[in-house]
């Protein structure tokens, strides 16, 4: 852990938010998720690139609990970049859902996408979402995107998440290790291909299972909108076999909507040009794609990001 630590310079910065003026000295925080997820990789590789690539800047990634925490950091100034799902920046810039109220954010690009993994241990019974009635199951962090998801996914299901499972609230890492021990009996973590932490359980669990959650899509879909969409998992990224129907969501780059012009267009310069350096951190980075990076409604684009997108056609 240290080295990881040391190698993406990750830090929690609650001071010295760099929101002001683009290039002149900004020491930017952003807020990613936990250890093992995708959002802390790739932000780890995106602080370096904004580092060596965006005059007097220093930017570094710090852990979190992953998109609501983000959003709430970025809307107070305590984060200057954050990756969120697309369902939770929805809520934010509507005021609902785990928001009272709308939230200052704008976006600079839709990345990839996540992938809903419900994950079951070896020897659990469970063959659809529905089947994890009476089970112990982790829904995520509290604060996570992935929390949205879960909850949102049991109710399709027909089951209540607060009283038809014993409910646990871990992260990818706690999860994990849970299963290990044999404490809880499957988790919900939404996150993008491959996710280390599911990695490090299929190596030394490979009789583990995923679940396919096809079946709760059309649901979700009219209570929640087209956001979410149906994606396949090929298990071989875990090094299992087959391919598994999932729920797909979108993530997003979100900056708050105070940030200067100049500095929110060499961020979103920096992200495409750099597209080599940060998929060598991690594959999805691989996923960034001009057209596909406009569409982040009902987010509204950062005139800095809106900027870079007319001047690449």
């Amino acid at each position: 852990m240290k080295r990881i630590m040391a190698l993406f310079g990750v830090a929690v910065l609650i001071a010295g938010c760099g929101g002001g003026s683009g290039g002149a000295g900004n020491r930017l925080s952003i807020a990613t998720g936990g250890t093992t997820g995708v959002y802390y990789v790739y932000g780890g590789g995106l602080a370096k690139q904004l580092s060596a690539n965006i005059a007097n800047t220093q930017a570094t990634a710090s852990v979190t609990s992953a998109s609501i925490e983000n959003i709430k950091l970025l809307a107070t100034g305590k984060a200057d970049i954050g990756f969120s799902q697309s369902d939770t920046a929805a809520d934010a810039v509507n005021g609902t859902g785990s928001f009272t109220e709308k939230q200052g954010i704008k976006a600079l690009a839709r990345i990839y996408d996540n992938y809903a993994h419900v994950v079951v241990a070896p020897g659990v019974a469970a063959g659809k979402v529905a089947d994890l009635k009476g089970r112990t199951v982790s829904l995520g962090p509290p604060n996570s995107g992935t929390q949205v998801v879960a909850r949102r996914m049991l109710e399709a299901a027909g089951l209540n998440p607060d009283s038809d499972i014993s409910k646990q609230q871990l992260s990818i890492n706690e999860s994990v290790q849970a299963v290990k021990d044999g404490t809880i009996d499957a988790f919900f973590w939404v996150g993008g291909l491959p996710t280390a932490g599911v990695v490090d359980l299929a190596t030394t669990r490979p009789d583990m299972k995923m679940l396919d959650t096809s079946d709760v899509l059309a649901k979700m879909q009219a209570e929640h909108g087209e956001q979410y969409v149906g994606l396949d998992i090929d298990m071989s990224v875990y090094k299992l076999t087959g391919t598994i129907k999932t729920v797909g969501i979108a993530n997003v780059l979100l900056v708050p909507d105070t940030m200067n012009e100049q500095l929110a267009y060499d961020i979103t310069r920096t992200l495409f040009e750099k597209k080599a350096e940060l998929a060598a951190v991690h594959p999805e980075a691989n996923k960034l794609d001009l057209r596909l990076a406009q569409q982040v409604a009902p987010v509204a684009l950062h005139l800095g990001a809106v900027r870079y997108f007319k001047e690449e056609g």
